[in-house]
């Protein structure tokens, strides 16, 4: 599985994908990959954390659990051996769009928060998938305000 997920990432696909066409496997790994590298970033990979993934990526992709649930373990797989975040960021950033990006950033803003706690590395995190995803930080901050707005409701 992890071969798989590699060969998806690092291939040199020279076929453009148009933004908004999301079926594309490397986009869903790729973002599978960046959640899960912001759980694991505390040095706290927990139930509650995988479950608000598994509940994120269903909902941004419609796509069925078992799928998720495989994508989740190749991810958990590659992020276990570090896939570069560059690469990852590269695959999400020319497949979405601007607003998709922002919707991104605010997937990992709940994963972050999925324990109640912003970590100083989950932080350093966040400020450099915000760059690297070309997400202004003005947006980053909103999308933050969202998430911390919906969990102490």
């Amino acid at each position: 599985m992890l071969a798989t997920l590699k060969k998806i990432l690092f291939t040199d696909g020279e076929e453009a994908v148009t933004a908004g066409a999301h079926k594309d496997a490397a986009l869903h790994h790729a973002a599978a990959g960046l959640l899960i590298e912001a759980a694991v970033m505390d040095g706290v990979f927990d139930t509650t954390e995988r479950i608000r993934i598994e509940k994120l990526l269903v909902k941004r992709f419609d796509l069925p659990t078992e799928e998720i649930t495989d994508i989740l373990e190749a991810a958990e797989e590659a992020t276990a051996e570090r896939v570069e975040l560059h690469t990852i960021t590269k695959v999400v950033r020319d497949h979405f769009d601007e607003a998709e990006r922002i919707e991104m950033i605010e997937m990992l803003w709940a994963v972050v928060y999925a324990d109640g706690e912003l970590e100083d590395f989950e932080a350093n995190l966040m400020r450099r998938v915000t760059g690297l995803l070309y997400v202004s930080d003005r947006d980053s901050g909103e999308a933050r305000k969202r998430v911390l707005a919906k969990t102490s409701a």
